[in-house]
């Protein structure tokens, strides 16, 4: 029987063997009929269903039974759960010793606001990709190919939350100032709130996405989350912490966040992959004007954001440098998404190393850190 103050220890084993005293008797008792041994073999009542065919499979509003993985009508989604699982690590593998002394004797006050603030929204919004996705998009998904590399994702999304805990808990920062921040910046509050409103509204399981309001509301939702959320304020975000990397500065962060960024570039191109499958079978137009509302509004929390983190520029980084590669990745999303139109014309890459932090391959001295790049990390390849 399980220890529930100690579930790891070994416990003996307790089985019992059936006397061979009760097992006569109750051949006995048969054999005068009191007990109908054939009863206990009835057959069981069977009910014929047809098989599943995936290609009664639908993304939402499906009717397929959910419980039956296989046949796959969507591959590519259960590819991305096995690629998913290449990328596996945790905090404690990468060496953070060094960032203690960067920190403490080697930032300047500007840097260190820099590095604050961009964990202390980080942390945050991680928090808030868990529940959206956990709760407000999983529960809709009708087909489990789907929803299978989703959970994978709830549980990046809690892998990343750690890591940013355990950045903050290991340079010794003060943890109840950080991570309340985002309520008392308003630069960074004025971001989680868009997202949260824009978020929330599909955070329920009641919905009907039968009715045209209704769905157009949640791909919508799912859009922002996809290619504004985790496709762009995440892609970007973590490059401030890339410029000091770059420098040789918070080396053991930049490393954490790299792999984390690995998750994020397919957490994106999952989602805009979805949205667009939904657009599809759903034969949805989207109003242009929500997405371009959608693409303002998120510019102007970002540009808000970067105000705030970066009002005293950095060597090598600026707020017109980040607010520029903003824009420049947000029209990639959209043409991603298919969209007629870029919401920044003409916008122009401001940071060409980017796209480097999602690809890099780590060389490691094993008498210096713990191996990071798995040998099955080599592998990833990015749908």
């Amino acid at each position: 029987m399980l220890d529930w103050n100690d579930p790891l220890a070994k416990q003996p084993s307790k089985t019992k063997s059936v006397e061979p005293a009760v097992v006569e008797n109750v051949l006995n008792q048969a054999e005068q009929g009191n007990i109908a041994i054939e009863s206990i073999e009835a057959p069981v009542k069977t009910h014929n269903v047809a098989p599943v065919n995936p290609e009664d499979k639908r993304v939402i509003n499906g009717h397929t039974d959910i419980n039956q993985l296989a046949p796959f009508k969507y591959p590519w989604a259960w590819n991305f759960f096995l690629n998913a699982n290449k990328n596996h690590w945790t905090p404690l593998d990468i060496n953070m010793a060094q960032d203690v002394t960067d920190y403490r004797h080697k930032l300047t006050p500007n840097e260190k606001h820099v590095y604050e603030n961009v964990l202390s929204y980080l942390t945050t919004s991680d928090i808030l990709a868990m529940r959206n996705i956990g709760l407000a998009v999983m529960e809709k998904m009708s087909a489990p190919e789907l929803q299978i590399y989703q959970a994978r994702q709830v549980y990046e999304e809690s892998l990343h939350t750690w890591t940013y805990q355990h950045c903050i808990e290991t340079i010794g920062l003060d943890q109840s100032e950080i991570y309340n921040r985002y309520r008392v910046v308003p630069e960074i509050h004025q971001k989680i709130a868009m997202a949260n409103r824009r978020l929330n509204s599909v955070l329920r399981s009641d919905i009907d996405l039968n009715d045209e309001d209704e769905l157009h509301n949640f791909v919508m939702s799912y859009m922002f989350f996809a290619a504004v959320f985790e496709g762009c304020w995440f892609y970007n975000g973590f490059s401030p912490i890339f410029a000091l990397q770059r420098r040789g500065l918070m080396k053991g962060t930049a490393e954490q966040l790299q792999y984390i960024m690995r998750d994020e570039v397919m957490h994106a191109a999952f989602g805009i992959r979805v949205v667009k499958q939904i657009l599809r079978e759903e034969n949805l137009k989207l109003d242009p004007k929500a997405i371009r509302n959608m693409w303002d509004e998120a510019y102007e929390a970002e540009k808000g954001y970067t105000s705030y983190i970066l009002r005293d520029p950095i060597l090598g980084y600026s707020a017109e440098t980040h607010l520029g590669q903003f824009q420049y990745i947000a029209n990639r999303r959209a043409i991603q998404l298919g969209l007629n139109d870029e919401p920044f014309p003409g916008a122009e890459s401001t940071l060409p190393w980017l796209d480097e932090q999602a690809n890099m391959r780590k060389e490691k001295n094993f008498f210096e850190t713990r191996v990071t790049e798995y040998q099955t990390g080599g592998a990833l390849t990015w749908d």
